[in-house]
């Protein structure tokens, strides 16, 4: 009796001197019922050379040319988006921070649309994944910001547009270009650049417009396709410079983008790594958004991309 005594007050004195830290427990995953749906299959209209199309019709009318394996299956995505979501940023780009609150509220909709948008834009690195115009996720997000509840899917006919659908591939994703509409920045200083310091340190475009035109108002963009030929876009991207850095400006002494308020930007003026993709951000999100939601240049008119891999690579040096 004795020594059942001890052991008790001897627990006691264990659980009170070491309190439990709940930060060891394993993270719920999140809700699938609220993660935002695809509203496209992977694999409609092959054309061959590893393009199929998207979601989302470009200038000319046509859908917009996506990889064949995109969007991915949910098992992948899913899998991907509970670390992010876990970790509180993309696990394979750190500098994209994310949220997935569980509320019905318009801003607890757009972060959980965000999570989804960054988590299959960065699949397997920076922007590394599957581009926007694979999904309906920039529908969607007009229509959460117009209160509007009764999105309905655009799948083709014939075609199983259930929430995360798709096919299974043998393989994960392959790189895609990135072409987000929605992208949160990394926090950023507290100080305002001046006009010159942004004209100077605005990444640069890296390409010009109407190079190679097919004659239906797309030509060759800065990036190759998994079929190693130019991937399409509006013959008048990229804007011109002057364009560029007026919208630019514009949006940093707002600290948001003004044609689309949701999306935040800053523009630290230090030679840090953060600060380097954090003004990457802030350039990307600009032309992606030069006349409204959504409504602008890809990324893929710029060599964005390819500049983002330069600046972490340089870090790992």
């Amino acid at each position: 009796m004795l020594l059942q005594a001890f052991t008790i007050i001897y627990w006691i004195y264990i659980v009170t001197a070491f309190p439990f830290d709940s930060s060891l427990l394993h993270k719920r995953d999140v809700n699938p019922a609220l993660v935002p749906p695809f509203g496209w299959v992977a694999g409609v209209n092959p054309d061959g050379t590893g393009n199929c199309d998207g979601a989302v019709n470009g200038t000319n009318g046509k859908p917009i040319q996506v990889p064949c394996q995109c969007p991915p299956n949910s098992t992948f995505f899913l899998d991907a988006l509970n670390k992010n979501v876990a970790a509180g940023f993309v696990t394979t780009n750190p500098t994209v921070k994310l949220t997935f609150p569980t509320d019905n509220s318009t801003a607890s909709q757009l972060a959980r649309l965000n999570a989804a948008a960054v988590t299959l834009q960065n699949l397997e690195g920076p922007g590394v994944g599957c581009p926007i115009s694979s999904t309906m996720f920039t529908a969607q997000h007009k229509a959460i910001e117009a209160e509007t509840t009764n999105v309905t899917s655009a799948a083709p006919p014939g075609a199983n547009a259930t929430a995360l659908s798709g096919p299974l591939p043998s393989t994960v994703p392959s790189p895609a270009p990135v072409d987000t509409t929605v992208t949160t920045p990394p926090s950023g200083n507290a100080t305002s650049p001046t006009d010159d310091q942004i004209a100077a340190l605005a990444p640069p475009l890296g390409w010009q417009s109407g190079i190679n035109p097919d004659g239906t108002g797309n030509c060759d963009g800065a990036v190759n396709g998994t079929n190693g030929k130019p991937i399409l876009i509006p013959c008048q991207c990229p804007p011109d410079q002057a364009h560029y850095i007026s919208n630019l400006t514009v949006n940093i002494r707002a600290g948001h983008v003004m044609l689309n308020p949701t999306v935040l930007l800053t523009f630290p003026t230090d030679n840090s790594t953060a600060s380097q993709n954090a003004r990457l951000n802030a350039a990307a999100v600009t032309i992606q958004n030069l006349n409204g939601p959504g409504k602008g240049c890809p990324i893929v008119s710029t060599t964005f991309g390819a500049q983002q891999k330069a600046i972490n690579a340089r870090e790992l040096d």
